[in-house]
């Protein structure tokens, strides 16, 4: 079968999942754009600029799979590597798609724009190649064969891609084929020797427990895990870059775990376990309560995407998904006692008579929110009090606590919005993220998106007063008149907008933004010190951490 080249990359993206691509249009990708609008079953989503496009392309990709982005050379590649290295940071497969200058300008080594006007065509694919888990620079002769190992590395490894996509070869005729199988390649001999030393170690196990992280979400490992969960009774946490991807009720949840950061019951728990079945699970700083995590010498069964680690054995050419199927059909011919753990802690009740300030937003922003709703928090306090926060059951929460760029949440909710339209969106972002990617309002606007935006006004970066600077102007920012902006920024009827100052005032806005559809916009104001109970230990682990004391001399 033969067909254009364009026509080719699009149809292996349709096969790898990919429904949108999130970008702007540029001398050198347009051709591609114009065979993107011919074709069926792919949409393009024209951003306000490229970091916002691969922002929304990391939010959809966290609800679908995969996300796509397409880029111009050069400046658009580089304007949206921060968001590209971010998905790396957190596991999520992004199509990045560049279109570079013409093959002929290539091989002439031409002096163009969009160039450093050297006649370097290596330099930005350097660049890439730091936060790709693979890359490519399509040549007719060999376009089938490096797009389908490129995408077969976004799939394998859950880490962006990078493709350059020469202007003047969309329309070359090649012999297309049919897309190879994409499954990941393991040895059964091994999983079946590693699963029994993962039985054993949780038959012997006198308080075990599994530990979640992202890996789960990158792999699509969610049923499985919760069918072993129940199967064998065991009580599971997750760490917060794996919030809400396993369900938040029932027996088996023990809570959100964070280190000495965590619940007191989930910290204990954790830390008091012989057999903690971890998967994928990676101790950072914001994800660990500052390395306070506290694992058992030897109880830390190390459940990788391609490896385990336990009782001073590594295997290496087996796939979690293989040796989770293996664990359980082994554990499912044996007997077992259920491990029971610790009672969750009853989440409080708003109170009328509480004081206004953040404390009682965002207990009254957790009753809000409704079984099945996309819940985005950016970094700061959006994000610290939603991972504080108990989500109603069929919640998908969206942080990025790794990379933690503040603005991510805003164009993440547009990709998320497109990825699940079906769905209800809220959106919680602090005034210092909301003017970093403020412009992608009006695409929300623009496609009628159903969201809630709640921004929180406290007159510039609370979090980083919490670490340094409480009075310094440094963490000032302009005080916009935020309220007025979605009326300013969309076309047509005025979308909901409102604004909080009190707690009668903010009970009427929830009211009303609870009955709207569409996009509802709802600013409230605090003081500039006012955050979540947990930003100010927080602030004081950075503070530590970063700069070795425990109280800054102010004088």
């Amino acid at each position: 079968m033969r067909g254009s080249i364009g026509s080719m990359v699009l149809e292996r993206l349709r096969h790898s999942g990919v429904s949108r691509i999130y970008g702007v249009p540029g001398d050198y990708n347009l051709e591609f754009l114009e065979l993107i609008e011919r074709t069926p079953g792919i949409e393009f989503i024209g951003t306000c600029n490229e970091l916002n496009a691969a922002y929304a392309a990391d939010g959809d990709a966290r609800l679908t799979g995969i996300g796509a982005v397409l880029v111009t050379y050069g400046v658009g590649d580089l304007s949206a590597l921060s968001a590209v290295a971010g998905a790396c940071a957190e596991g999520v497969p992004l199509v990045v798609i560049s279109g570079m200058p013409p093959w002929h300008a290539i091989q002439s080594r031409a002096l163009v724009h969009h160039t450093l006007a050297d006649g370097n065509y290596d330099n930005v694919m350097a660049c890439y190649r730091q936060f790709a888990a693979a890359t490519a620079r399509l040549h007719p002769a060999s376009a089938v064969t490096e797009t389908d190992r490129v995408l077969h590395a976004a799939r394998t490894f859950s880490r962006p891609v990078y493709i350059q996509f020469p202007s003047d070869i969309c329309y070359v005729d090649v012999e297309v084929g049919t897309p190879p199988a994409m499954e990941p390649q393991f040895d059964p001999v091994l999983v079946e020797r590693a699963a029994d030393l993962v039985v054993r170690r949780i038959r012997q196990a006198r308080q075990p427990v599994v530990l979640v992280d992202a890996l789960v979400r990158q792999y699509g490992l969610v049923e499985r895990v919760q069918q072993l969960c129940a199967q064998y009774g065991l009580p599971y946490a997750a760490l917060s870059t794996a919030r809400t991807i396993m369900a938040e009720t029932g027996p088996g949840w023990l809570g959100a775990y964070g280190g000495r950061a965590s619940d007191p019951h989930v910290a204990d728990y954790v830390h008091g376990a012989d057999c903690v079945i971890g998967l994928g699970v990676r101790f950072v700083d914001s994800t660990s309560g500052y390395f306070s995590q506290e694992i058992g010498a030897g109880a830390l069964v190390d459940i990788q995407a391609f490896s385990l680690t336990c009782d001073g054995l590594d295997f290496q050419g087996i796939t979690a998904a293989a040796l989770l199927d293996a664990v359980w059909r082994k554990l499912a011919s044996l007997p077992h006692t259920r491990a029971e753990p610790p009672p969750a802690v009853q989440a409080a009740v708003p109170s009328a008579a509480q004081a206004w300030e953040q404390a009682a937003f965002w207990s009254r922003a957790e009753a809000f929110l409704r079984p099945g709703d996309v819940v985005v928090a950016d970094n700061g306090s959006s994000m610290v009090a939603m991972l504080h926060a108990r989500l109603p059951a069929g919640c998908s929460l969206l942080v990025q606590p790794v990379w933690a760029a503040i603005g991510y949440s805003l164009p993440a909710s547009l990709g998320a919005c497109l990825a699940t339209p079906h769905r209800r969106h809220v959106l919680f972002i602090g005034d210092g993220s909301f003017q970093m990617t403020a412009q992608e309002l009006s695409t929300l606007l623009r496609h009628r998106c159903n969201i809630t935006i709640f921004l929180i006004n406290n007159g510039g970066y609370t979090i980083e007063r919490m670490i340094l600077g409480p009075q310094a102007s440094y963490n000032d920012i302009a005080n916009w008149d935020y309220a007025s902006l979605p009326a300013a920024f969309g076309s047509g009827a005025a979308p909901l907008s409102l604004r909080a100052g009190s707690i009668a005032e903010l009970d009427a806005a929830l009211v009303q933004a609870a009955a709207h559809q569409g996009v509802a916009f709802v600013e409230v104001g605090f003081t500039p010190m006012d955050a979540p109970p947990a930003m100010a230990a927080m602030g004081q682990a950075v503070r530590r951490y970063d700069y070795g004391i425990e109280t800054p001399d102010l004088t």
